[in-house]
């Protein structure tokens, strides 16, 4: 497909389409999938996320994309690269990796697989100097995940938000990391 970034072993990740919001809305923006990320979003906010997708790919060549099973074609989740989208964050222009998987295909290693997958692409053809990961210390999962990808904590890029209960963590990997953690 002309929306195609790229495949792994068992997904494709595309451009957002404007088709996508009913199933994200359906399949990613539930109490489960969403309990680290400010809850269940409403449609203004999901349709917005997807927007800036778009336009992060026609401004700079990269954006979150929708992650779909190859061997079913069903959307299983949205991650990607993009600059640090939260405005309290003190390192704005960083390149930021971000997934989400919906709840009946978590354990499954889809996560780790697409996230593999996009550091790969950040600093092999985005050319990112260093890729950061956010998320909250409560969010076990979501910074196992970002050890498991070889990524450093940084607490030096820590920051709160008065909306969020939780102070923001960060971890972070540098190209010459990576390159020693992949090999």
């Amino acid at each position: 497909m002309a929306d195609t970034v790229f495949v792994t072993e068992r997904l494709e990740l595309r451009r957002i389409r404007e088709d996508d919001l009913d199933p994200h809305m359906e399949l990613l923006n539930t109490p489960a999938v969403m309990r680290w990320l400010g809850g269940v979003q409403p449609r203004a906010v999901i349709a917005a996320k997807h927007q800036a997708a778009r336009d992060g790919f026609a401004r700079e060549g990269f954006g979150f994309m929708m992650m779909e099973e190859r061997a079913s074609g069903e959307m299983v989740g949205h991650c990607g690269l993009r600059r640090v989208a939260h405005p309290l964050a003190p390192n704005p222009t960083d390149h930021e990796i971000g997934w989400l998987v919906r709840e009946d295909r978590w354990r499954l290693g889809y996560a780790y697989e697409a996230m593999r997958a996009v550091v790969e692409w950040g600093f092999g053809v985005i050319g990112a100097p260093h890729i950061v990961a956010l998320t909250c210390a409560p969010n076990v999962g979501s910074w196992r995940l970002m050890e498991k990808l070889g990524m450093e904590r940084r607490a030096d890029l820590d920051f709160t938000d008065p909306a969020d209960p939780e102070t923001i963590i960060q971890y972070a990997i540098t190209r010459a990391q990576w390159e020693a953690h992949r090999s």
